[in-house]
């Protein structure tokens, strides 16, 4: 069976100083700013005879247009063939009298095919289009009135734009339905509210003139260069998915390289300025309208219609696989790219380079979920891959075969890879909150750090607990606890499970073997020894961990709880936090997740003064409440719930909600937040007014 490799060539990159080789010593690179520049992919087949001009049969058959499913921005106008006619000229418009028209779609004269991808236009609107033949018998009338609704759901756009190459092929109608089927499975899967400008040719050259021999598809993509720790503080904050939460406590706790390269897509999901740079010839400057160039060659046995042929190759499996591209789905060896974040030889062990073996995993290496391609003939970003025919045609192997195909999935090792390395997909099943954190200072007595949560539903739940210090200083926060301890607690109070460092497992409650493995495995191990974890499966109910400084020692601190079955039946609920309210960096610093479909509608508390009822010494008597999203902007504050504060989020009045939520806090001064919010990552912070200082709690409640 015959093959193909897939290849990726960086180009002037111009982030990268002169002088600097990088393929042995990745680190030797300092980026301080986001710069542009491009980097190439290729799909080559292995022997020349594949290349062959396919006959006029071949074309024949791929000139019907197809149905394609809307997409947000596009829909495939169809018709059918009128005998005679030279060519049509279409009209689109959002009203059925064609009382305006859309932009560039007024006798649009889109020769001689029966179907035209129509972009560039508004998700979730109808729109309605006709066509009239020319230089046939019925030249002058119109067809019937046709209609089609893109997409309404707020997501990732890809909008593609052709050139003549396309526009002027025989077989125009079944490229462009191709593309925009392909481009209809990323829109169904990612929700990243970004639009990624791809421009796709049919030719036998390049955007620069050059030939295109030997080679199925080539792509030209913009890239940017990025601080290490800018990447990798939005890394972390886009996390949003299971695969996400577990990727992100893989990520190394040093940097491996100065910067990291990406796509300029890819910068954007992850909130970043890296704006599309390229021109139509394949240059990078300001103000270039795409993001990649997607050159397909039209001199190779592409079949753009399913089932293929057993002697072609799958024209939509090569477009998913050049938009992976486009969207940063990256390596070289001269550079450090996202992927390279996942890359692992063993558990533990890291390998981004071409010698030895390196596998695609998002535990720290232990779940190989991929192996990647060593052989210099094909993609180091793509897959290994098996022997033809294949039992995992994976869109990204290195060498895929003629007569399969495949598309990216939520769960293809494409569609996690986008996933981590900061696409967002869509999350199935009801919304629910996710891992939670508090950072707090950690005192002794009463002014220990005390979190509660619940366990909702009708199952136990998975979960770790964690009690983290050390791990705070490369974050550049000072006065770190050295050294935490942290217990678990039932709703009566009693302690359940116990643990001071990690690695040494105590045995007793709920605990009955050692955890280390376990804790391993699970991709939330602690980075230093001396900070503790504990894995617990939970029945339903209310739970309290406590987190304070092995032998009275003092320190800023973070505890967290991580969900290992997001799938199960049952959920986290409520989340609580107590502990000792400074100034500056002693704030309390609550996180969590709203994970799931849809949105989710929770109450916020700030709690000081309610306390004292519970003998709680020194409450903080005037807690003010601000609430951040994942890109860190402040969305929603209060200071005194009876009185709200608009801007963000909070339109209008929310003392009867409040009220009526059956959560409003006891004392006037105390301070709530009700929200909605999108699946994502929030924090809030709680702190005094006018820098007081004392005990206070920060709740979030599910609303339902």
């Amino acid at each position: 069976m015959k093959e193909l490799a897939f290849f990726c060539v960086l180009l002037g990159v111009a982030s990268i100083p002169s002088g600097v080789g990088l393929s042995a010593e990745r680190s030797a690179w300092h980026a301080s700013r986001f710069d542009s520049g491009a980097t190439t992919h290729e799909t080559r087949a292995k022997s020349d005879d594949l290349l062959q001009v396919p006959n006029l049969s071949e074309l024949a058959s791929d000139t019907k247009a197809i149905s394609s499913p809307p997409t947000r921005s596009s829909f495939m106008a169809s018709w059918d063939d009128v005998t005679g006619a030279n060519g049509y000229l279409l009209d689109v418009s959002t009203s059925d009298s064609f009382s305006s028209y859309v932009e560039g779609y007024h006798e649009l004269d889109v020769g001689k095919v029966t179907g035209r991808l129509v972009t560039g236009l508004n998700q979730g609107t109808s729109y309605y289009y006709r066509v009239r033949p020319y230089g046939g018998a019925r030249a002058g009338n119109y067809s019937h009135v046709m209609t089609a609704t893109t997409v309404p759901t707020v997501g990732l756009v890809i909008h593609p734009t052709f050139d003549s190459s396309i526009t002027n092929a025989p077989n125009a109608a079944v490229i462009q339905a191709a593309i925009n089927q392909a481009i209809s499975i990323y829109e169904t899967l990612f929700t990243d509210p970004i639009t990624i400008e791809i421009r796709f040719r049919y030719a036998t050259t390049l955007p620069d003139g050059n030939p295109l021999i030997g080679r199925l598809s080539q792509a030209f993509t913009v890239i940017y260069g990025a601080p290490w720790n800018t990447w990798i503080n939005a890394l972390r904050g886009d996390a949003t998915s299971g695969n996400d939460n577990i990727a992100v406590a893989s990520l190394p706790a040093t940097a491996l390289a100065g910067g990291i390269l990406a796509a300029s897509a890819n910068g954007r999901a992850l909130g970043q300025n890296t704006p599309p740079a390229m021109f139509a010839n394949g240059t990078i400057g300001t103000g270039g309208p795409y993001d990649g160039i997607v050159t397909l060659n039209s001199a190779s046995p592409l079949q753009f219609t399913r089932p293929t042929d057993a002697n072609r190759f799958d024209a939509q499996r090569v477009i998913e696989q050049e938009i992976d591209n486009v969207m940063g789905f990256l390596y070289s060896t001269s550079a450090f790219f996202p992927i390279d974040l996942f890359s692992w030889s063993s558990p533990g062990s890291r390998n981004y380079d071409i010698s030895g073996r390196r596998y695609f995993s998002i535990d720290g290496g232990v779940t190989n979920i991929v192996d990647f391609s060593q052989n210099p003939n094909g993609s180091f970003a793509g897959w290994l891959s098996e022997q033809c025919p294949q039992t995992h045609p994976y869109v990204q192997n290195a060498f895929p075969c003629a007569g399969q195909y495949s598309d990216i999935s939520a769960t293809s090792p494409e569609g996690v890879n986008l996933d981590v390395i900061g696409y967002n997909l869509v999350q199935t099943g009801p919304p629910s909150l996710g891992n939670v954190s508090t950072r707090s200072l950690v005192q002794t007595g009463s002014n220990v750090m005390i979190g509660g949560f619940i366990v909702q539903g009708s199952g136990p739940k998975r979960v770790i607990i964690r009690a983290i210090g050390p791990e705070l200083t490369q974050y550049g926060i000072p006065n770190a606890l050295a050294n935490p301890i942290l217990e678990l607690h039932n709703g009566t109070g009693a302690l359940i499970a116990t643990n001071n460092d990690w690695q040494t497992t105590i045995i007793g409650g709920i605990i009955t073997s050692s955890q280390v493995s376990d804790i391993q495995n699970s991709g939330h191990a602690p980075t230093a020894a001396s900070e503790s974890a504990i894995i617990a499966n939970l029945q339903p109910g209310n739970y309290t961990a406590i987190l304070s400084g092995v032998n009275g020692t003092t320190g800023v601190a973070l505890v967290e709880v991580y969900d290992l079955a997001p799938a199960a039946s049952s959920s986290l609920g409520n989340v609580s936090t107590r502990s000792l309210v400074l100034t500056d960096s002693n704030v309390m610093i609550g996180g969590f997740i709203v994970q799931g479909s849809g949105p989710k509608r929770v109450i916020i508390r700030a709690i000081g003064p309610e306390l004292t009822q519970f003998g709680i010494p020194n409450p903080l008597a005037n807690p003010t409440l601000e609430l951040h999203n994942g890109a860190g902007a402040l969305i929603a504050s209060n200071d005194n719930w009876q009185t709200t504060i608009i801007g963000g989020i909070i339109t209008s009045s929310q003392v009867s909600d409040i009220q009526n939520s059956g959560h409003a806090p006891t004392a006037a001064s105390e301070s709530a937040i009700i929200a909605t919010l999108q699946p994502g990552n929030y924090t809030a912070i709680l702190r005094g007014v006018s820098n007081t200082t004392g005990v206070a709690l920060v709740e979030v409640y599910d609303l339902h």
